[in-house]
């Protein structure tokens, strides 16, 4: 082993040598920013000749840089205060080389005084590589992140999908008010325009806007549903237009909203009419701009969605009211579709009939084939208030008590659903002027105040005021005036 030399002049060398194959770059500052020493990594980092850095000012660097900011020297100058007053500092700070490539550094700093002066020492190593294969990963993160969620969101909702039943499993009947709803369908199922299903609840709206979906050319895309009667007013935005996770308390992860799962194919809005007036505003932005936000973000989102309403609402009387925005049921209101109630298609009830009796036979694994004449005739003369939705369950329970082939029924038809006399049947706008005289009659005539017919009906007076002028209704006790 060689002799160690106690020479000064050896070690001093020996720092030099040191100094000089360091790999990262190193430069020595004074308390005035200028550059007095540097080695040859420095010079190679940095593009530059010794000559053009030792001497030179910080701020003369900058000239020769082509950087027309100055922004990422000038954060360096701002951090030697730091240094000066703590002895020590490790940022990160960009650099743009004489040649004009912009380079991330990883500097350390350390303060010291020698011979009662200050200076700076720096070392510095190129991290550019490292800092893009960072943000590279901190990208490909988000994105797994981002498809994480989704995935999480698309299973629920194909969970829920599974849950639901069905009305029926394919659109039954002969009868001509069913055959022009169906060519409506088939109408509109060839274009983007948006669509609002209208019927009493039962009648088979869901079914309906499921088939204009899955004969449109949207239909390899999702078909998202959002019953806007069931989610409470308080996640409904949420559930629409999605969250930031820490929005809000209890919003734990970052959360696609239905119309997100829906982009590219078709969202439906069941029970529109229970939609709450502050997302009424929200829905009108996505309909006409196609955009929107998550909760607690400040990107704005596009979607491209079909978007299909129903509802068994009343929506011009909800306008009236004040309930519903009238620019928004004209924006649905663009292709109107109104499914008849099964009171107004009994030639279909005979098919549907037989429909759901081999459904539920088959299901829970009972061969029933016969539907005796009574018991049809007794099927078709009943109101059905609640429609194929209450036919359905009917029959359900029907096949669940039958024992053999034969079909039988229990005396489950009430006087407040009471079955039709066909003889006495009285148009709709009949019915309409009876029940309004006999309320009228309730209230003394006064149509508008506390206890008054419009009240009581639930409508707007001035509404009521135009019922009565359109079905002929006229004051009939001279002693009264409308109130």
């Amino acid at each position: 082993m060689a002799k160690i030399d106690l020479n000064p002049d050896y070690y001093s060398e020996l720092a030099q040598f040191t100094i000089e194959s360091d790999v990262d770059a190193i430069l020595w500052i004074d308390a005035e920013s200028t550059i007095y020493r540097v080695n040859q990594a420095a010079c190679q980092l940095l593009q530059f000749s010794p000559d053009e850095l030792i001497g030179k000012n910080l701020d003369d660097i900058m000239d020769i840089q082509n950087d027309p900011n100055k922004a990422d020297l000038h954060h360096f100058l701002d951090q030697i205060s730091i240094i000066k007053k703590n002895g020590v500092a490790v940022i990160e700070n960009n650099f743009r080389t004489k040649d004009g490539r912009i380079l991330t550094l990883e500097i350390s700093a350390h303060l010291f005084i020698f011979k009662n002066h200050e200076y700076i020492c720096v070392f510095a190593r190129d991290i550019t590589e490292r800092k893009k294969a960072q943000e590279e990963l901190q990208k490909t993160l988000k994105e797994l992140e981002f498809l994480k969620n989704k995935l999480y969101e698309e299973n629920i909702y194909l969970q829920n999908e599974i849950k639901l039943t069905h009305n029926f499993e394919e659109i039954i009947g002969k009868s001509q008010s069913l055959r022009k709803v169906l060519e409506k369908v088939e109408q509109v199922a060839a274009t983007d325009a948006t669509v609002l299903i209208q019927g009493e609840t039962g009648t088979g709206k869901e079914l309906i806007a499921r088939t204009i979906h899955h004969i449109s050319a949207r239909s390899s895309s999702p078909l998202v549903k959002v019953n806007c009667a069931t989610l409470p007013a308080a996640l409904i935005e949420s559930e629409l237009f999605g969250h930031e996770k820490g929005a809000f308390t209890g919003a734990l992860y970052r959360k696609m909203g239905r119309f997100e799962l829906a982009n590219g194919g078709t969202i439906f809005l069941d029970e529109i009419g229970d939609l709450p007036l502050e997302i009424q505003s929200k829905l009108l932005r996505v309909i006409q701009e196609g955009e929107f936000e998550r909760i607690g973000s400040p990107k704005t989102l596009k979607t491209d969605v079909r978007i299909i309403a129903a509802t068994n609402r009343n929506l011009e009387a909800a306008v009236q009211s004040g309930e519903f925005r009238k620019d928004l049921y004209y924006r649905l209101n663009v292709f109107p579709i109104q499914v008849p109630p099964l009171r107004e298609r009994t030639e279909d009830i005979p098919l549907l009939v037989h429909h759901f009796v081999q459904k539920y036979s088959k299901k829970i694994g009972r061969k029933i084939d016969i539907v005796p004449a009574k018991v049809m005739r007794t099927l078709t003369s009943y109101n059905w208030p609640g429609n194929i939705r209450e036919l359905e369950n009917i029959i359900e329970r029907a096949v669940i008590i039958t024992n053999g082939r034969t079909l039988r029924i229990g005396n489950w038809f009430t006087t407040d659903t009471p079955v039709i006399n066909k003889e006495k049947i009285q148009s709709l706008r009949e019915a309409e002027k009876d029940y309004i005289l006999k309320v009228l009659s309730l209230t003394n005539w006064r149509v508008s105040g506390p206890k008054g017919a419009a009240q009581l009906l639930d409508i707007n007076p001035q509404t009521l005021v135009s019922k009565m002028k359109k079905l002929g209704i006229q004051r009939n006790m001279p002693n009264n005036e409308l109130s």
